[in-house]
């Protein structure tokens, strides 16, 4: 019988490029209230479980496309991570930004852009945060993407 997902180590390993409500909020998104043994943000120069899905997560700023780039340049034989990029502000992203995504996008297992969530600026945590339904549509749209439902 095959092992169950919490005993094999979470389904997504998080890989940040910075860190803030944004990542803690798209970790207990996919980590969907197990205790962080569906997904893990990982430390710096932390393994990825094995097993676990990769994936980076970044603002769409040029800094944060950047930051990633420079993550995929060293990124060796692991395999293809997600990019989850958070929309830092209610606009798009700037030119620069967009042209690198769409450069890295043939290194990547998916992309998922998540809309500027302005209620992230006012919640305490990311359990506050899920509470409100902007928050909960970006959800839904990032499973759907991420697992195909």
């Amino acid at each position: 019988m095959p092992p169950r997902q919490a005993e094999m180590g979470p389904r997504y390993a998080l890989l940040p490029v910075g860190y803030g409500i944004a990542v803690a909020t798209v970790a207990e998104i996919l980590d969907g209230g197990a205790g962080g043994k569906r997904a893990r943000v990982m430390d710096p120069g932390e393994p990825i479980p094995y097993g676990a899905e990769p994936v980076i997560l970044a603002e769409t700023t040029l800094y944060g496309v950047t930051s990633v780039e420079q993550t995929l340049l060293h990124w060796g034989d692991l395999p293809r991570p997600w990019l989850v990029l958070v929309a830092d502000a209610p606009v798009r992203p700037v030119a620069e930004a967009r042209y690198l995504v769409r450069a890295l996008e043939g290194r990547l297992a998916g992309l998922v852009t998540l809309p500027y969530l302005p209620v992230l600026r006012a919640v305490t945590g990311p359990e506050e945060a899920l509470l409100h339904k902007d928050v909960q549509a970006a959800a839904e749209k990032l499973r759907r993407t991420m697992e195909g439902n």
